[in-house]
């Protein structure tokens, strides 16, 4: 295999003509001449970067798969031939070549705008919309049984996945059935070295031999599982890997291709430093980028401080360490801190193994990320009582990246868990606090959630009683306002105005949220109105919980729930989801006028 030359080698003299502007479908791509393929890759990649730069996104896989994606478009007529991407965020290149050119200039993960993964509403060439990794080869594998029985198998299956993707347990599960499968499902292997971080793994060794040795060391593990074998094939040269994919298609069976690229290729910073540039935030020209404190960074920083006084304390991470806040963690602990790659069922069975040795793991995932391990969290963890820390970042509302990536249902799911404690830190102190005594807990499984967002001022408790905080409390209090997280800033505006309109009002942050607490019980009941506000799904949740604690009793005291509606929600900016959705101090106040007794 040659190793691809440096970008500028690439870039066709300025003056040239602009291809780009005449591809609005891939069938013209499939009719550009081969000489203006290479200023057709230059132009994709200066408009994935400008349009990144401007509004935020999947940076550095996007410019490393810009020929394949050609080249996947030349050979292959989408969407008569199914093309599938796994992960998603690797298919801005794969937008811009299928007519979404213009919008994704202007609205690329904006409200209302083009979708940053594969969307079905966008387009007919968007088959799946898979925005978690290592599904696609099983949607293949399914594409492509219903191809065989509906008599045409003629119509190509492709599916894209990265190294860091195949890493998971299903695409392991996917390769197991595929090979052994007589259909002709193509599997790309887009193998840049990395997924977030530098992909981790035996498999990743095996990769890498493979990119320094071809196919001369004898059958490899694709082979062995049935699969023919092409590659190491430079992904960034668009004539081979045209060949490659046509020989492929010819062999009418289960093939891998596998293909090396170089990610953030074209834009030097994404190069240089790929973990940081897979995703970027929106630059403002001539500003520059201001640092703001967030929730992840002092969970990091606490959990180190932790971890100096306890050699019991080890940190688990499925291929996200910087985003998870466990970068310092790892630098400072290099032999307690464990990249698993992309599969959380496999972190949470790993994690129970460290806690039935004596260890306390503390796994942080994405809360949206935690549902794909759900029967590993129930009953080998929850069911054993074993003493693992869940954190779970980016819990509620996250923005752009859309309904996928919002970790809105972490509280449904963890209140239906036995034996299951979850905390909700309304600001950088209890997160510290509640830290602490989630990891000082060897009675079972714990959890702490917080959004992606800055953290804001500390919010000091006016008392504490039976392990609640008091926010705010009103003589003769006739509404109690339950706070959840960071929502308790809110509340306690809502609560100020209410006492001012005479509606006397207790706030309370339970701080630990589920289940729910003999004191918040107690305190509810002595109310004519409880008002719950959480960013969860309405459906399930701390609400939901507190409604039926206060049912069995038989308190007939109303619960009014402010959440989330319960549907899948758009993309958008943090804030402004917020107010849409009811989560501020107006909306709080207006629903505890209109609901009082």
């Amino acid at each position: 295999m040659t190793t691809a030359p440096p970008f500028s080698a690439r870039v066709t003299a300025p003056g040239a003509a602009t291809p780009l502007a005449g591809i609005d479908s891939p069938a013209a791509v499939r009719a550009l001449p081969a000489a203006q393929i290479p200023l057709l890759a230059a132009q994709i990649r200066q408009l994935i970067i400008d349009s990144v730069l401007t509004t935020g996104g999947h940076l550095g896989s996007n410019l490393g798969i810009v020929e394949l994606t050609i080249a996947l478009h030349r050979v292959f007529e989408s969407p008569h031939d199914t093309l599938l991407f796994d992960t998603g965020h690797q298919a801005y290149a794969h937008k811009i070549l299928t007519g979404r050119r213009t919008e994704f200039a202007t609205t690329l993960r904006q409200p209302g705008g083009l979708s940053g993964y594969p969307s079905r509403t966008e387009s007919e060439h968007d088959i799946i919309e898979n925005s978690h990794a290592s599904t696609a080869l099983g949607y293949a594998d399914g594409i492509a049984k219903a191809r065989a029985l509906q008599g045409c198998p003629e119509r190509s299956v492709v599916a894209v996945v990265g190294d860091g993707s195949l890493t998971g347990g299903m695409a392991f599960e996917a390769l197991n059935n595929l090979g052994a499968s007589p259909r002709p499902v193509i599997v790309v292997i887009n193998d840049n070295g990395h997924s977030y971080s530098p992909t981790a793994g035996a498999l990743a060794v095996h990769l890498a031999r493979l990119r320094g040795g071809g196919s001369d060391q004898g059958p490899n593990l694709f082979e062995h599982l049935g699969f023919a074998y092409f590659g190491p094939i430079d992904g960034h040269d668009v004539e081979a890997l045209e060949t490659a994919l046509r020989r492929a298609r010819a062999l009418n069976r289960p093939v891998v291709v596998h293909v090396a690229t170089i990610k953030g290729l074209g834009y030097e910073p994404a190069c240089t430093d790929a973990e940081r540039m897979h995703t970027a935030g929106p630059r403002a020209p001539g500003k520059p980028v201001v640092a703001r404190r967030t929730w992840t960074d002092v969970f990091g920083e606490e959990l180190i401080r932790i971890a100096g006084g306890r050699d019991d304390v080890v940190a688990i991470t499925a291929a996200m360490p910087g985003p998870t806040g466990l970068s310092g963690f790892a630098e400072q602990f290099p032999g307690r801190c464990y990249d698993v790659g992309i599969a959380e069922q496999h972190a949470m069975a790993s994690a129970a193994g460290l806690a039935t040795a004596g260890m306390h793991p503390v796994f942080a995932v994405y809360a949206t990320f935690l549902n794909r391990a759900l029967d590993q969290l129930l009953f080998d963890i929850a069911m054993l009582a074993l003493p693992v820390t869940f954190v779970l970042d980016r819990a509620g509302l996250t923005g752009p990246d859309g309904p996928s990536h919002h970790g809105m249902w972490d509280l449904t799911v963890l209140s239906g868990v036995p034996g299951l404690r979850v905390a909700a830190p309304r600001d950088a102190a209890r997160l510290r606090e509640l830290l602490g005594e989630a990891i000082a807990d060897q009675s079972g499984p714990t959890v702490l959630r917080f959004p992606k967002a800055a953290v804001g001022e500390d919010i000091p408790a006016t008392e504490r009683f039976g392990g609640v905080d008091y926010l705010h409390r009103d003589e003769h209090s006739e509404v109690l306002l339950v706070a959840v997280g960071p929502l308790a800033d809110a509340c306690l505006e809502a609560a100020r105005a209410l006492s001012g309109l005479g509606v006397p009002t207790t706030l309370v942050d339970p701080r630990w949220v589920l289940p729910i607490g003999p004191h918040l019980l107690e305190t509810a009941v002595a109310h004519r109105l409880v008002v719950t506000v959480e960013d969860n799904t309405r459906v399930g949740g701390v609400g939901a919980a507190l409604a039926q604690a206060l049912a069995d009793t038989g308190s007939a005291v109303p619960v009014r729930r402010i959440g989330l509606p319960h549907r899948f929600l758009p993309q958008g900016e943090r804030g402004p989801l917020l107010a849409e959705y009811g989560l501020t101090a107006h909306h709080i106040m207006q629903t505890v006028l209109q609901a009082r007794p």
